[in-house]
């Protein structure tokens, strides 16, 4: 990488350009110990074999960073449809415990839910597992006996 620059500012710029091309370029391949020259002689070659290999270490990060965006969607729906099939299952429950509070219940959690009360309290003042849990054992204890 010991190149010779000119002291002319366009020919420093594009020696430095050079010298950070061939850097970013090595760090990107993962070789620290990479070996390029850049012939002098033949600038213009040697700034198109540059161009190049920048161009494919560029396209090599992106088809990285797709192949990683790729990962994240599929996660993410996966998130999403788990997240949908739960909300639809405690939809279902929700139902259920409405039609089997009483509507005693049914006031008080309305009465709640309008003077700001938060939802923890009203479910801990009607437990929802409460009907469930009464159901099952009532045909457990009518079958059994």
């Amino acid at each position: 990488m010991n190149s010779q620059c000119y002291t002319v500012a366009m020919d420093l710029s594009v020696c430095q350009l050079r010298n950070f091309s061939i850097s970013f370029l090595s760090s990107v391949l993962g070789k620290e110990s990479a070996t390029v020259t850049v012939d002098n002689s033949s600038s213009g070659a040697s700034v198109v074999a540059i161009d190049n290999k920048i161009e494919q270490a560029m396209d090599l990060v992106k088809s990285h960073l797709m192949y990683a965006v790729r990962e994240e969607v599929e996660v993410l729906k996966e998130q999403i449809k788990e997240l949908m099939e739960r909300n639809t299952q405690l939809e279902q429950e929700n139902n259920l415990l409405k039609t089997l509070a009483s509507p005693e219940q049914m006031a008080q959690f309305q009465a709640q839910v309008q003077t700001g009360g938060s939802p923890t309290g009203a479910a801990q003042a009607v437990p929802p597992s409460g009907p469930t849990q009464v159901l099952p054992s009532a045909q457990n204890s009518g079958t059994s006996g």
